[in-house]
């Protein structure tokens, strides 16, 4: 029996109390297709939330939402 584990995608929606860190969000591993729309950023993320969550430290939020992925909904697959 052999296991395939996907690499998790999310595609994410975060409202910050003022400016959304967009550009440290863009830099994060892992992280893709970042917009803003006034103080709310969303993008998708690819693996781990971790590299997301540092570019995030320091800013106030007040709402994060995640939605797996159809090409990437991080289902673990048995053969």
């Amino acid at each position: 029996m052999a296991m395939t584990k996907e690499i998790p995608t999310q595609r994410v929606e975060v409202t910050f109390v003022g400016r959304p860190p967009a550009r440290q969000v863009a830099r994060a591993s892992g992280v893709t297709d970042v917009g803003v729309d006034g103080s709310r950023l969303h993008c998708l993320v690819h693996g781990s939330f971790q590299p997301l969550l540092e570019a995030m430290r320091g800013y106030e939020v007040i709402s994060f939402t995640s939605i797996p992925t159809p090409e990437g909904g991080g289902l673990m697959e048995e053969e």
